[in-house]
């Protein structure tokens, strides 16, 4: 039986990988997520990829959170964002002296996927709400677990009900909505307490959602029909 798991509050799309994100009313979805999610990187001259921390892809580049990026209508360039929101003019210099790192440049990487995991990432008000219970000595919102999507959940939905979700799809309102399988949940690391413009340090986070959760917060999925994705469109999962 089809259930109606919730409505999207809010779309996050994040132009430059580990920088702050844009919200949107509406966007396209297809393989790859998000139109324009992650379409650039910092990128090192051995062409490891800025991150929160470091992989045999990725290289831990404190500071990038503390910067934003927005594309707006277009996907042949961000606007890289300084930590006080303003435009910056000159990226790759701007980078170099704001990291104190020569070798890091801003790429385009469209063959080559910026995601740690899966392509979008689905959270709960319910979870949400949670968690700020769980620290409530410290501002949350939910940049601190970087979304894709926020979905508004009934009144008396429990935390972690994306845990429920895994295995099913679900298809977002109407003929042109995209659908979405679930697949399983992201293992959350230092960057949910990591600083950024108006959320301060807190780690205590990190240590809540691996206390009750085993370190797991939201629902990742796999596109399985592109779609067109709207501020208000219901979530329906099969």
């Amino acid at each position: 039986m089809a259930e109606i798991i919730g409505v999207v509050e809010r779309l996050w799309r994040y132009p430059v990988k580990s920088t702050g994100g844009e919200q949107l009313d509406s966007v396209q979805v297809d393989e790859r997520g998000l139109a324009g999610d992650r379409l650039y990187a910092v990128r090192d001259g051995a062409g490891k990829l800025g991150s929160g921390k470091n992989t045999r892809r990725f290289r831990r580049m404190d500071g990038l959170l503390r910067l934003g990026a927005r594309l707006g209508h277009r996907l042949d360039g961000p606007v890289l964002l300084d930590p006080l929101g303003r435009p910056v003019t000159d990226p790759d210099a701007f980078l170099r002296a704001f990291l104190q790192l020569d070798d890091v440049e801003l790429a385009r990487e469209d063959a080559v996927s910026h995601f740690d995991q899966l392509p979008v990432s689905v959270l709960t008000t319910a979870t949400l709400d949670w968690v700020r219970e769980a620290a409530p000595c410290t501002v949350v919102d939910e940049r601190r677990f970087r979304p894709n999507i926020l979905l508004r959940t009934p009144p008396g939905t429990p935390p972690f009900v994306e845990d429920h979700w895994l295995g099913r799809e679900a298809t977002a309102t109407g003929r042109s909505g995209p659908r979405l399988a679930f697949l399983r949940s992201s293992e959350r690391c230092v960057m949910t307490g990591a600083p950024q413009p108006g959320l301060p340090h807190a780690p205590e986070i990190l240590k809540a959602v691996f206390a009750s959760h085993d370190g797991h917060l939201d629902a990742l999925a796999e596109v399985r029909r592109p779609g067109r994705l709207r501020l208000g469109d219901s979530l329906t999962l099969a």
